[in-house]
């Protein structure tokens, strides 16, 4: 018997290990772009509406910026519109159509420059003080041109 053996029972094939699967986590703090950081200053809107010396300051500010904009245009278009007469009693000797060409080919083109520089310096000092009045936490991602 002892050149008999018994047949030994057969063990299944190991299968291949497999990874174990990833443990789940559920996270149940607060997410990440809600939590409001206590800003480092005192926004400056609230100075304007509380209408204190520095919210007046920030808004006499960009009164001065508007006025100062609006006097340059102002200037341009007087330039412009107080040369027309000088350029009239010149043309006098040359009548001819040089004083519509003056007025329909020169002034308009030229007072729609003007009046499209005046509408982007005062939107652009609008954006500066917005961007200084608004909180960092609440102003668009946004970039503008620089120009």
């Amino acid at each position: 018997m002892a050149d008999q053996q018994q047949p030994r029972p057969q063990q299944p094939r190991a299968r291949p290990q497999q990874p174990p699967s990833p443990r789940r986590e559920v996270v149940t703090g607060v997410p990440r772009g809600t939590r409001r950081r206590p800003p480092a200053h005192t926004p400056a809107r609230s100075e304007i509406s509380e209408q204190t010396t520095l919210g007046a300051t920030y808004v006499r500010a960009l009164m001065r910026s508007q006025l100062r904009a609006g006097l340059g245009a102002l200037g341009a278009l007087a330039l412009l519109v107080g040369t027309l007469p000088v350029l009239f009693t010149l043309s006098r000797a040359e009548s001819g159509p040089l004083a519509w060409v003056a007025l329909g080919l020169a002034a308009y083109p030229v007072m729609w420059l003007i009046a499209r520089w005046y509408v982007t310096r005062a939107e652009r000092n609008e954006a500066d003080f917005t961007g200084l009045v608004m909180d960092p936490a609440e102003a668009p991602s946004v970039r503008r041109q620089a120009g």
